[in-house]
């Protein structure tokens, strides 16, 4: 099993990740009045994004794309902290601020947003030689302190109000149980990205397992969030 899914690492995160996005699209017309449309819009950034990132493997043994092969762009660390490290947190940040309506949690979540989206960018102006060939933990944990602001303002909110008697059929809620989940379990990972290597085999395959393991859990959550939920119109 564990072979499998290492194996087939790439293939089975863009079936989740497309499975999640296409549900969104089927059902578009159903959110098309909430908030919750801008997150269908999100899915398939993510899955387009995330096939892109496979540029790599037409860059290797000379490749269509083996002229990359000398430069900066030969792998896709700096893509991927882009579109994902700093991409999907600014999205989470823009989309729990429409969501909640407390003013002050409101406040709170865009000038928070706003900070780790100026930091990431100054981070990676002043160690751009690096933004090329490896992650930041830096803007990761940032990130992720981001995610589970967002997140803890929204549950607190929830917790005040009547919405407490429907939660479970709030797609927001398996969004927000989601990506706390993720993040928490996936943070970790990047300060041991220096034993990501062929000298470590058995971490490579820990840490690819753990990341697989939680994409799956994550987009089929969201998928299942989309088809079960009801649409809230804020």
């Amino acid at each position: 099993m564990e072979d499998f899914l290492i194996k087939n690492y790439g293939l089975i995160t863009h079936i989740v990740e497309f499975m999640a996005a296409v549900t969104g699209l089927i059902l578009f017309k159903k959110y098309y009045s909430t908030a919750a449309k801008f997150f269908i819009l999100f899915l398939v950034y993510i899955a387009i994004c995330d096939l892109i990132s496979a540029y790599t493997y037409l860059v290797r043994d000379n490749g269509v794309l083996g002229f990359l092969n000398t430069t900066y762009f030969q792998s896709n660390h700096w893509w991927s902290t882009l579109y994902w490290e700093v991409g999907a947190v600014v999205f989470y940040s823009f989309y729990f601020y429409k969501l909640i309506k407390t003013k002050l949690y409101c406040t709170v979540i865009k000038y928070s947003g706003l900070g780790f989206l100026s930091f990431s960018i100054l981070y990676i102006i002043v160690n751009f030689e690096d933004y090329f060939n490896s992650f930041f933990p830096e803007i990761a944990v940032f990130g992720a302190i981001i995610i589970l602001l967002c997140v803890t303002l929204y549950f607190i909110e929830i917790l005040k109000s009547e919405d407490i008697l429907t939660f479970y059929k709030s797609l927001n809620f398996y969004i927000s149980t989601a990506i706390l989940l993720w993040w928490l379990i996936a943070t970790p990972l990047v300060f041991y990205n220096i034993y990501f290597s062929s000298a470590d085999w058995d971490f490579v395959v820990l840490q690819d397992t753990i990341y697989i393991l939680s994409n799956i859990f994550m987009y089929s959550i969201f998928t299942f969030g989309l088809i079960y939920s009801k649409p809230e119109y804020v």
